[in-house]
C-alpha cells in the first residue's frame, strides 16, 4: 500500500503530520545527505550535486503532499504561514513536531546509512565574510524561498509548476549563496545534524535568519494581500 493510500484513512490532522514528517525526513536526507556524500568522495560531485538533490527532493515532495499539508517541511514556512492565515495557530505544534521529528530522523538515516563525514551536512557559514553579511544573506535565502512559495500558493499552484519553481528556488539558494552562509533557509534542516553530530556552533544563525526571512515577506503578503 502506498504511502498517500494509507494517509489517505486518516483524519485530517494525523494525516497532515505524517506528510510533514514524511516530506522533512526524504528533504533532510537529500539535503544533508548529498553534503555527506560530496565530502565523502571529493571531487566526485561538488556544487551542482548538492544543490540540485535538495532541489528534487523538495519539489517531489511539494507534489505529493502538497494537497495534504501545503508541504511545508520548514518551520520558518510555517510561521510564514501562520502570518499570512494560510494556517491557524493550534496546529503551529503539530507542524513543528512533524518537521523537527522527520528532520531528526533524517539525520539518523544519513549517519547509520549514509556516512558521518562534514558533521553529517550540518549547516556551515563562511566566517572570512562579516558575520553581518552572512545574517543578510541568510535572511535573503530564506525571503528569496518564502516569496517564491507564496507566490505558488497565490496562484493555486503556479499552474501545475509550483513544485518546480520552489525545489528550483531551493537549489538556486543553495549554489549562489550557500558559499556565504551556508543557505539552510530551514531551522528543522539546520537542527538536526547540528544536535546528531554535536556541532552546535553555528545554529543560533539557522534558528534566527530564516524566522526574519520568513516573516518579512510573510507580513508584506499579508499587508497586500491578507482582508
Amino acid at each position: 500500500m502506498s504511502q498517500l493510500s494509507k494517509l489517505s484513512g486518516l483524519s485530517s490532522n494525523p494525516r497532515k503530520f505524517l506528510a510533514e514528517l514524511i516530506g522533512t525526513f526524504i528533504v533532510v536526507v537529500f539535503a544533508t545527505g548529498s553534503v555527506v556524500l560530496d565530502a565523502k568522495y571529493p571531487g566526485t560531485f561538488g556544487l551542482w550535486f548538492v544543490a540540485l538533490a535538495p532541489a528534487v527532493a523538495v519539489a517531489a515532495m511539494v507534489y505529493t503532499f502538497g494537497k495534504i499539508s501545503m508541504s511545508h517541511f520548514n518551520p520558518a514556512v510555517t510561521v510564514g504561514f501562520l502570518v499570512t492565515k494560510h494556517m491557524p495557530k493550534n496546529l503551529l505544534s503539530l507542524y513543528f513536531a512533524a518537521e523537527i521529528i522527520g528532520a531528526i530522523l533524517g539525520s539518523l538515516f544519513v549517519k547509520y546509512v549514509i556516512g558521518i563525514n562534514a558533521n553529517l551536512g550540518a549547516n556551515a557559514p563562511n566566517y572570512h565574510f562579516p558575520i553581518s553579511l552572512i545574517i543578510g544573506v541568510e535572511i535573503l535565502a530564506t525571503a528569496l524561498l518564502m516569496a517564491v512559495i507564496l507566490i505558488v500558493v497565490h496562484t493555486n499552484g503556479l499552474r501545475g509548476f509550483g513544485g518546480i519553481v520552489i525545489g528550483g528556488m531551493v537549489g538556486l539558494d543553495i549554489f549562489f549563496l550557500a558559499f556565504i552562509s551556508g543557505a539552510s533557509m530551514n531551522p528543522a534542516r539546520a537542527l538536526a545534524p547540528a544536535i546528531i553530530s554535536g556541532y552546535l556552533n553555528d545554529l543560533w544563525l539557522y534558528w534566527v535568519a530564516p524566522f526574519i526571512g520568513s516573516a518579512i515577506i510573510s507580513n508584506i503578503y499579508r499587508k497586500k494581500f491578507v482582508k
